[in-house]
């Protein structure tokens, strides 16, 4: 986890200077944090369905890929209205 916030620093500075790295809001952060971590939930459940033979895992997955895939909206929603 640190190696994602230092990544973060980096790539602000990169893009407008020190000042603007320091301005970063911390929930902005954690939302982008949480971003990933969906993205890493949806890799998963749909690994677990390609690999699942029984019919109630198979919905299992399906649920948890749904879940999934509305949180990712969800959050990117959230991301975007804050970051303006």
């Amino acid at each position: 986890m640190f190696d994602f916030f230092k990544a973060v620093r980096e790539t602000a500075a990169s893009r407008t200077g020190a000042a603007a790295a320091r301005r970063i809001r911390p929930e902005l952060i954690h939302l982008k944090f949480e971003i990933d971590r969906t993205k890493c939930a949806i890799d998963a459940a749909r690994n677990h369905f390609e690999q699942a033979v029984d019919p109630t895992l198979i919905d299992c997955y399906i649920y948890e890929l749904n879940a999934a895939q509305l949180r990712y909206q969800f959050l990117l929603r959230k991301f975007k209205s804050q970051e303006d």
